[in-house]
């Protein structure tokens, strides 16, 4: 007899700390049940149904037969065990054609079904609508009916295996679907964990229900982990693998800064201001451009904050990562300028065809604008889509950036290099 206290304490433990709503354990006791009653007491091709009352502990079990036709079975003259088990190995005969140099293997249940695409009839799985009529009048094609089954109390070895192995297996999937729900709505979000082990260079990240793994390459590289440390990270893949759950963290993605933003930014959040684009190297240097839908807010000034407080708490958070904010804008022109800021620009030149402009700066303000290892043009033109030339007052390139890589020529040398500051 089953201890139903157990039963409904551990129902109630899975749905509390996995997730795993009741009735899908219920349903998953229920198809275990039916799974040990026809291993043990069944017979081939039936479809067993157990219903298991959480009140009493008492099991109903009952046997589903579809109803069909002749337009559905054919009514071969074989035996019903025969009948019952068509497709098994051992009661397939199998002939060897040549056809092109290869051996091709055909059962013969195959070969028939090319002639007649019906099932042969099983009397344990089938049931003639004739017959079904005479039970109930309005019984239609392909309809299921129920017939009571014998209840049992003893279980062989087996089939107790049996429904021990599907129990686990339903658990296992419910958990995995709850999993699945959950981080589901996250995906695209900021989560928190616990670091729980470095193994190959990615990061294994203790979530609660789940892990997640932030690979090396969505690392920020100057930034060291220790087990058990906290830390928190952009949600931006969630898969359903062979292996299991896999969701996939980053520091280093754009959207994890945008999402910080947005935290500390009531204005990012409440979409009055919107980040329009972000060109970052993680650790190092970002640049993001925000626009203001309301004239009356200033998106640079949503973002820095009071004395620069939110733009440090997000700074902070990235390590120390710099990040300079500026006021996107519809004319090129005026964009790509303030995209080069900490630098001043002194003319800007847009070669619409090429997507090229060429800038002009103060001889004091070439290694500004070009950054160190030519990092601040490089960012000015993946933000602005634009590939972007550096000339000095003379008219000579120093720099040619595209966003992905930046030809620095020699800066004169009265010009001492500058690294840009932060917002």
């Amino acid at each position: 007899m089953l201890d139903l206290k157990i039963i409904n304490s551990t129902l109630r433990q899975l749905e509390e700390e996995r997730g795993i709503p009741k009735e899908r354990i219920v349903d998953a006791i229920e198809q275990a049940l039916a799974a040990a009653y026809k291993k043990e007491y069944g017979k081939k091709g039936q479809i067993v149904r157990a219903k298991f009352d959480l009140e009493t502990g008492k099991t109903e079990f009952s046997q589903v037969k579809i109803v069909v036709d002749e337009s559905i079975v054919r009514m071969d003259e074989e035996t019903d065990e025969e009948s019952a088990d068509e497709n098994s190995p051992e009661n397939q005969k199998t002939e060897k054609k040549e056809v092109s140099g290869e051996n091709i293997m055909k059962t013969e249940s195959e070969q028939g079904e090319e002639e007649d695409p019906r099932v042969r009839f099983n009397p344990e799985h089938h049931i003639l609508l004739e017959d079904a009529r005479m039970i109930k009048k309005d019984a239609q094609l392909e309809e299921e009916m129920i017939f009571p089954l014998e209840s049992k109390e003893d279980y062989g070895r087996i089939a107790a295996q049996t429904a021990k192995q599907v129990i686990i297996q339903r658990i296992r999937e419910a958990e995995k679907d709850s999993v699945i729900s959950e981080f589901g709505k996250k995906e695209g979000e900021i989560v928190s964990g616990t670091v729980q082990k470095i193994e190959r260079g990615s990061i294994f990240i203790d979530l609660g229900r789940a892990t997640g793994v932030i690979p090396y390459e969505e690392q920020i590289p100057s930034e060291r982990y220790r087990q058990g440390e906290r830390i928190r990270a952009y949600l931006y893949r969630v898969e359903d693998t062979p292996r299991g759950i896999s969701l996939r963290l980053s520091r280093s993605h754009p959207k994890f800064l945008a999402r910080l933003f947005e935290i500390e930014a009531p204005e990012i959040a409440n979409a009055v201001v919107e980040i329009k684009n972000i060109a970052r190297e993680p650790g190092s240097r970002s640049k993001i451009a925000v626009s203001s839908h309301d004239e009356h807010v200033d998106p640079v000034g949503s973002c820095v904050g009071q004395r620069g407080v939110r733009v440090a708490t997000v700074m902070s958070e990235l390590g120390g990562e710099k990040i300079d904010i500026v006021e996107w804008s519809d004319d090129p022109k005026k964009f790509i300028a303030d995209a080069l800021s900490p630098a001043r620009a002194e003319k800007v030149t847009i070669e619409e065809d090429r997507r090229r402009a060429i800038i002009e700066v103060p001889d004091d303000q070439l290694s500004l604008a070009i950054g160190k290892g030519g990092q601040n043009v490089r960012l000015a033109a993946k933000l602005t889509g634009w590939k972007i030339d550096i000339q000095s007052p003379q008219g000579e390139t120093i720099a040619e950036a595209d966003g992905e890589k930046t030809e620095i020529s020699e800066i004169p040398e009265a010009t001492a290099e500058k690294e840009a500051p932060s917002e």
